[in-house]
């Protein structure tokens, strides 16, 4: 046990290090010692977000969220894993600028990849609700990463500070959706994928962890449970108990199965714990405990409740801050989630 405390704390404290370094800022030069040549570090986009953005502008923000979330989620307590996958796929692509919610031919929105993306409506009502209140002053891109944050927390999750000051991009193409990962990708591939969005590998394995909530299509699992890679058999690093029940869940491609076999409404660390005992759903999840750069933090993740929720919280963080538009020339704060606004607004 105290291996595994040692071994936690001290991928913690590496993990605290990779933000500081991706988001500090250089210390000023002494007067008369700046070199006329050296050039100014890049501040990175997210410096300039704030969790006092809407302070004074939109006080009751954050209300306005909480509320719509919970009532939208106690009427269909499904919709709290769509809202924070609704969140991720919008960052994976172009970053967090809400570009997921554009809904026009050739969108991200319309992408086949999206076709099971949930949470629209409830954006859409929130936003309804915020132009009321706040007239052009809120983005879409916020609205989202802090319903993302809610929606975690109404489901057992952790609750963290959220930053604000994203704009809305203007632009949403449904071909950029191919790099989001599908559960098929091995792991060397996303991490790569992770990295481009700043993120780590401890980012993709404990984002991962938000599986413990949440459905996927028998569609997106067939092939392992039927046919694994043409073989005719399912993959056998399945357990052999859950595949048989798996296939009677999944006699119809359209039809969802639990992506935590165990505690699928629980905010918990029982995802983690499945993959000792081979009841990972996705390939990539099971992938996550068999590879030798991931495995050791599944296992400290499943024997530390505390420290998988704790970092979830930072991870999220992360995430949300990626490649996000701010300033006057980027972006736009969107009217309607749904379009780009009219050119003179």
């Amino acid at each position: 046990m105290r291996w595994l405390c040692t071994c936690a704390f001290l991928i913690y404290i590496f993990h605290l290090a990779t933000i500081a370094a991706t988001t500090a800022v250089a210390p000023l030069p002494l007067k008369g010692a700046a070199s006329p040549k050296a050039k100014a570090p890049l501040i990175p986009a997210s410096a300039f977000l704030s969790t006092t953005h809407y302070m004074n502008s939109c006080p009751n923000l954050e209300a306005i969220i909480h509320r719509k979330v919970n009532a939208w989620v106690t009427r269909d307590p499904t919709l709290a894993a769509s809202i924070i996958r609704l969140h991720f796929h919008d960052c994976a692509v172009r970053g967090c600028d809400a570009s997921v919610l554009l809904n026009h031919l050739g969108s991200e929105r319309r992408a086949e990849v999206s076709s099971t993306l949930r949470g629209f409506s409830l954006i859409d009502d929130i936003k309804a609700e915020v132009e009321k209140q706040c007239p052009k002053t809120v983005s879409c891109a916020d609205i989202l990463t802090a319903a993302a944050r809610d929606a975690t927390i109404l489901v057992g999750g952790p609750f963290w500070e959220v930053p604000f000051g994203r704009k809305d991009g203007r632009i949403s193409i449904s071909k950029e959706t191919d790099t989001v990962p599908h559960g098929r990708e091995n792991i060397t591939s996303l991490i790569n994928f992770f990295e481009k969005l700043g993120l780590t590998f401890v980012d993709l394995v404990v984002l991962s962890g938000s599986h413990t909530i949440g459905r996927t299509s028998c569609y997106a699992i067939r092939d392992r449970i039927f046919n694994f890679n043409g073989t005719g058999k399912p993959d056998p690093s399945m357990n052999v108990f859950y595949v048989n029940s798996l296939k009677k869940q999944c006699k119809l491609s359209r039809n969802f199965v639990n992506l935590d076999v165990m505690t699928p409404r629980t905010f918990d660390v029982a995802y983690y714990r499945n993959l000792a005992k081979k009841l990972g759903i996705l390939a990539t999840d099971q992938l996550l405990y068999s590879d030798l750069r991931t495995g050791p933090l599944v296992n400290i993740l499943a024997a530390q409740p505390e420290f998988f929720t704790s970092q979830f919280a930072v991870s999220m963080v992360k995430v949300g801050n990626a490649n996000v538009l701010v300033g006057r020339n980027q972006g736009e704060i969107r009217l309607n989630c749904n379009y780009v606004n009219p050119l003179k607004i």
